[in-house]
């Protein structure tokens, strides 16, 4: 009975450290979580997929249109998809983790405009996210801050 004991103690001893590890997220993983866009009318969802992260309107300040119907994507370029709801609408695409607190290679749409631009992020704190749109090159775009939402 004793080596018995003796051997789940070793063996506890053994295998802490890797669940303490288990438990510890990946450094790339802080952009996770629900981020007010710079105007503070909307809030975005940021997920990640196969390695890639996402961002979805999740709410709106004012999530209806004058007939109280659910704001569409209006400005879209495709005809077709003018009339997807603005709600649940996917606007940041494929954004790669660089390495250290940056992202790169996403893709993010603005259905204020319609445009979609080239998108790199960085987070400037825990709470705070500057993303980059831009066309070519990233010294020619816009940045915009969002704020992690409690």
């Amino acid at each position: 009975m004793r080596p018995l004991i003796i051997a789940l103690c070793l063996l506890t001893f053994l295998l802490l450290p890797l669940l303490s590890y288990a438990q510890k997220p990946a450094a790339s993983d802080g952009i996770l979580g629900i981020w007010f866009n710079a105007e503070k009318d909307a809030k975005i969802e940021i997920y990640k997929s196969s390695g890639k992260f996402y961002g979805v309107i999740r709410w709106l300040k004012t999530p209806n249109d004058e007939q109280g119907k659910p704001k569409t994507d209006t400005k879209n370029p495709d005809p077709k998809l003018r009339v997807r709801p603005k709600m649940n609408l996917v606007i940041l695409t494929d954004l790669a983790y660089k390495g250290g607190k940056d992202y790169e290679k996403g893709r993010i749409y603005d259905p204020k405009s319609g445009k979609t631009y080239s998108c790199q992020a960085s987070l400037a704190d825990n709470n705070t996210l500057k993303l980059r749109g831009y066309i070519g090159v990233s010294l020619i775009g816009r940045t915009s801050e969002w704020t992690r939402t409690k």
